[in-house]
This record gives C-alpha cells, structure tokens and sequence, in this order.
C-alpha cells in the first residue's frame, strides 16, 4: 500500500513537471512583431545615454540596448527594430494604443503607471533619483536653499508631482514654472528664467553634457527626493510578451553576475559546464521554449548587446560621455540593487 502511495506521488509531481514545462504559445504582440518582421520601440525624443540619435542618425543609448537586446532576442537580429521618439505627453498613449510594442524611455515604475493605464512594468534597468540642477554661480548648494525659488519641470510628469510634495513637505514654497516639453523647459533654465530644473539626476547629468554651452558652470545638487527606478514597460492583457521583456533583462543582468561578456558568448558556452550558465546561453534546459522562443535567445541578446554592465559602461558609465557612478546600479554582489531573477 505504501509503495502505491509513492508511485501514486511520483505521478502526480510528473504531470506537474509536465504542466509547467509546456512549451508558450506565442501572445498577439510577439505574433505581430514576427509578421511585420520588426519590433517596435517608444524610446525618448533626445536623452544622451539613454535613447538619442548619433550623427549619423542611429539611435544609440541604455534604453535603446535594452530594445536591441529584446530584438535579437525575438528575431534574431538587433537592427530589426523601428523607434519611436515619444515626449512625456505621448508616451503612454503611443504603448495603450499598439503603436509601439514597448515603451523603453526612462520612465518611473509607479503604482498609477501600472495599474491605472493598463500597463505592466518589467524590471528596473536604472535605479535613478530626482535631483536639482543649477548655475554654479547662484550661490545654490543644497535643495533646501531652493525656498521662494522659481524651479522649471517638464508638466505632465512624476518631476512635476515630486516637486510639488517636496516643496510642500518642506515648507519651500518653491514656484514650479511649468513647460509642456522637455527641451522648453532646459532652454528656460539655460536662459536665467528659472534657478533650477528638476529631473531624474541621470537626465540631469545627460542635459548638462549635451545642452550646456559650458558644463563646467552647472552643478547638480547632493541631494535626491524621490525614489525612480526607471524600465521598460508593456501593455496589459498579454502575459506572453510581458514574460519576454521581463526575461530578456533578468538574462542580461543575471549574465553580468557570471561573468559573460559580448565578447565571449561562445567560447563561455564551450568551456563553462556550470549548469546556470548553460542555461543562460542555450546549452541546457530549454529556457527558450518556455517563452516561445528558441534556445538561443538569450544567447543572441548577449552577442548583440553584451549584458547589464557592458550596457552600463558604454551608455552612461565613468568612461562614457555622461561619467556616471554605477552607485546602486552596480550587482548585488557588489552592494547594489541590480539583483537578477535566475533563468531557470
């Protein structure tokens, strides 16, 4: 009798084993981006580091590596993707409504994004703050000196609300001079019309090196208000998608913490036996079908964009343009937030 019981247990945890191990039907999104032959992209009209055209008119950025990733991922090359530069007005009509597939364009996890648009949030790709920029001359050297203050803030966005309680909180009676558009709102501030503007200190640091005539006359303030962890979002009512999106970043990051750079993708994959590490490039399991793709998905990602880190260094890190600390971007390992979901 009790070695009935044990069959009968081994059976049941086999169907289960099967249950969830049934390979993913493709969702509507990943059907259309198939067909079309192209994955479509929501990125920022013009952030250095983040999404911008070069000089050469390709979009180059953190942002748009993490669409190139997706891309390669999906279909199997990283050009294939159109983007779509979308201000702060425009950005969450142009996903509700199918124009873009994704919308990867530095914006703030919050519960309304989530939960009143109808959209889902991913995973974070930067741990970013609101911060103050200033004239170095103004004398301005902490947030709370800001008080009477005229500030300028692009309408319509968390900047604006974050603002508008901080001031509050803090009895500032800060005066927020309010533009519909992000480029009207540094070049006021460019011109003496406000003391300060306020963003996420990334876009921050990313205005200063391609606006400013002379950087070296703004300074960003110490201080952050705000929490903003910043990644991509996706429509609601289309699990399949959402999952890919989602994984395709926990790879990057959780490829990071292994140690498997652009550069030896294969030569990694032949040499390391390290079962999380083959699963990550194809070599064991079948991670891919789980998803409805192959098993060279993540693989392919790497390969196009190298994983969370190298994106990093490239875009916004010390080196790059913009010279930004990895801070709480760095792994956990390393004392950040940047803690991967394992692919398994």
């Amino acid at each position: 009798m009790k070695r009935m019981r044990v069959r009968g247990g081994l059976a049941v945890l086999a169907m289960a084993a099967a249950l969830f191990s049934v390979p993913a039907q493709a969702g509507k999104t990943l059907e259309g981006i198939r067909a079309r032959g192209q994955m479509v992209c929501g990125v920022h009209t013009g952030l250095a580091g983040f999404s911008a055209p070069d000089a050469g008119g390709r979009w180059m950025g953190l942002d748009v590596d993490i669409c190139r990733a997706i891309a390669a991922a999906v279909l199997g090359d990283a050009a294939k993707v159109k983007y779509v530069p979308l201000t702060a007005q425009q950005r969450f009509t142009a996903l509700q409504s199918g124009e873009v597939d994704v919308l990867s364009r530095n914006t703030t996890f919050t519960l309304s994004h989530e939960v009143s648009m109808g959209l889902l949030l991913t995973a974070v790709t930067y741990y970013d703050g609101q911060g103050f920029i200033v004239h170095a001359r103004s004398g301005l050297r902490n947030a709370r000196q800001l008080k009477g203050h005229k500030v300028c803030v692009q309408s319509g966005t968390t900047s604006e609300r974050n603002l508008h309680d901080y001031s509050k909180a803090n009895g500032l009676g800060v005066e927020p001079v309010l533009f519909e558009k992000e480029e009207a709102a540094t070049a006021a501030y460019f011109a003496g019309r406000c003391s300060a503007y306020t963003s996420d200190a990334s876009g921050l640091a990313s205005i200063r090196s391609r606006q400013a005539a002379k950087p070296a006359e703004h300074m960003i303030l110490p201080e952050l208000i705000s929490k903003e962890p910043l990644g991509p979002l996706v429509r609601r009512g289309d699990d399949e998608w959402y999952a890919i999106v989602k994984w395709v970043i926990h790879g990057l990051i959780e490829a990071e913490e292994f140690g498997i750079t652009q550069a030896r993708v294969d030569q990694i994959k032949g040499s390391n036996q390290d079962p999380a590490v083959q699963r990550i490039l194809g070599g064991a399991g079948d991670t891919g079908t789980m998803l409805g793709l192959d098993k060279e998905w993540m693989a392919r990602a790497l390969k196009a964009t190298g994983h969370y880190g190298e994106i990093f260094e490239r875009n916004v890190g010390p080196k790059s343009a913009l010279g930004l600390p990895r801070g709480l971007n760095r792994p956990w390992t390393q004392g950040g937030l940047m803690y991967a979901y394992p692919v398994r």
